[in-house]
């Protein structure tokens, strides 16, 4: 006798309880990205068919839908395509689930998983120089609590390299500033990597964490409630201190720098000290070393170091003399 089929909203249940953290263990931030992408998902399939979360089958997310969510992120709420590429990779392994628990459902979830990902541009890696950098960390007010956080929190995300999911996830009992000078970080994907810090970024910490709860489950970087910052409050403290930094470093005014563009910063600026790019991938706790040299492709000082090491064996530049009297006018216009 055929086993019944499972239900729809059963069968999402099951994949973020069973499949994702029982049986795969991903981290609390995978869990939210792929929660974030089904609601989004479900809000525009009930919006384009009528049809509530929990009257789905699986046959109603079929490719011709799944393609127009795509769209739909790009078109109407403006998504990148990296972002589209995150949407669908959820999208993926969902399918791919349900085609073990639900082998009726091959039809359907065979097609939405031969959509493949978008190609994008990937562009030049944006990044500061250290003046400008000294001008954002100088910026904000110390005579003020949330002056100090912000200060101690933008030296830190310059001196670790750190995610800013790292750095509102870092916690009292992650600062070593007794015996050693150092954050222990938790990355992506459970990856965990400690991280020596400067004299002085330790020195800023050791005073303000002086001044917060000294839990070791308190965050080190919290608002005026006391939880720990959010993706969007530690990106506004930053637009806040890059506006204050204008006024002394006017090649700051126009830039689009965001809390990776200091960590982009934090790379670069090792990569010119001369750290080896095996020990910048450590720093930066990246999963492969491929995904740091992109920093490489991205210095043009390295590049032109590299040029002033070899001879250019071409001759010296003529100018060329045409000789017929059409060319000529053509040279001269």
């Amino acid at each position: 006798m055929r086993t019944p089929q499972i239900g729809f909203p059963q069968l999402v249940q099951d994949f973020f309880l069973r499949r994702l953290v029982q049986q795969r263990g991903v981290s609390a931030r995978t869990v939210e990205s792929y929660r974030d992408a089904f609601e989004l998902l479900f809000g525009f399939v009930e919006e384009s068919t009528g049809k509530p979360p929990t009257a789905l089958v699986l046959a109603d997310l079929d490719a011709p839908l799944v393609l127009d969510f795509l769209d739909h992120l790009e078109t109407v709420r403006g998504n990148s395509a990296r972002t589209r590429h995150a949407r669908l990779a959820a999208i993926h392994s969902f399918m791919r689930y349900a085609a073990i628990r639900d082998p009726a459902s091959l039809p359907t979830t065979t097609r939405v998983l031969a959509i493949p990902a978008k190609r994008f541009d990937r562009p030049v890696l944006g990044y500061l120089t250290r003046e400008q950098v000294t001008a954002i960390l100088a910026a904000p007010d110390r005579a003020t609590w949330s002056g100090q956080r912000d200060a101690v929190l933008l030296a830190t995300a310059y001196n670790t390299g750190a995610r800013v999911s790292e750095l509102t996830g870092l916690r009292v009992g992650d600062v070593l500033v007794d015996r050693q000078n150092a954050v222990h970080l938790h990355g992506k994907g459970r990856k965990e990597r400690a991280i020596p810090l400067w004299a002085n970024t330790a020195a800023e910490l050791r005073i303000w964490m002086a001044k917060i709860s000294p839990a070791p489950t308190a965050p080190v970087f919290p608002n005026r409630a006391g939880a720990a910052l959010t993706r969007s409050g530690v990106r506004d403290r930053l637009a806040r201190a890059v506006a204050t930094a204008e006024r002394e470093c006017p090649s700051l005014h126009g830039l689009d720098i965001s809390p990776h563009t200091l960590r982009h910063t934090t790379a670069m600026h090792l990569l010119e000290s001369g750290t080896d790019i095996a020990v910048i991938a450590l720093w930066l706790g990246h999963a492969s070393p491929a995904t740091t040299h992109q920093y490489l492709e991205a210095s043009l000082a390295a590049k032109e170091a590299v040029l002033q090491r070899l001879t250019d064996p071409s001759p010296a530049p003529t100018r060329f003399q045409p000789r017929d009297g059409l060319l000529t006018f053509l040279q001269n216009l």
